[in-house]
């Protein structure tokens, strides 16, 4: 297992540890709610408390990402909306990269044997099923905004429990590996502390 983590984390790549999410039939009120959640327009708002937060987070994140971005305007883009996007699902912004990382490697157009698409490895009935059939699976704020929806829908049915959301977000519910992955990315590759600096202004 360290083997395949050290692995993973030096070529950054991991269409291979990309699954599917497997159809389960929704009650019409979470059918609803699901497409709901997708449908909001994005406000102007900022998901940062304070520009001082949105700097230092951005500056750190963005560094961690050059290799495998290296547009800074693209990246800071995407790392914006990681930020947004997880954070209105009630997500840890770190989790959702180191998922991206597990799932596409951060490759946009990457698609899995089963048919997943994007950045997040959504599956292609997630976008009839949830009532929009003409959003594209590659558009990056498309992929942010249906892989967050999707894992706080799978955080919810399983009460919280991260291990078994993962496992369901990959279609392998029940095996270790692929839950393993993401925390070991989201730990050790996306880890983030509050700068001292902001820790004693309270922000």
């Amino acid at each position: 297992m360290r083997r395949l983590i050290a692995a993973l984390c030096l070529c950054g790549a991991s269409a291979a540890f990309a699954g599917a999410q497997k159809y389960e039939p929704l009650s019409a009120s979470v059918q609803a709610a699901l497409h709901k959640a997708v449908s909001d327009s994005r406000p102007s708002v900022s998901s940062f408390r304070n520009p001082m937060e949105a700097a230092d987070w951005l500056g750190e994140m963005s560094r961690r990402l050059e290799k495998r971005i290296p547009n800074r305007e693209y990246r800071i883009d995407l790392l914006r909306s990681v930020h947004y996007e997880a954070t209105r699902a009630g997500l840890d912004p770190q989790l959702v990269l180191g998922l991206m990382q597990v799932e596409s490697g951060f490759r946009k157009y990457a698609v899995s044997s089963a048919g997943a698409r994007g950045y997040m490895q959504v599956m292609p009935f997630w976008v009839k099923v949830i009532g929009r059939p003409d959003d594209s699976l590659f558009d990056l704020r498309t992929s942010l905004r249906y892989g967050c929806t999707i894992l706080r829908h799978y955080l919810d049915i399983e009460r919280g429990d991260l291990f078994r959301a993962l496992g369901r977000y990959n279609g392998s519910l029940g095996k270790a590996e692929y839950p393993n992955m993401v925390r070991a990315a989201w730990q050790n590759q996306w880890g983030y502390d509050k700068p001292a600096r902001l820790a004693r202004s309270g922000l």
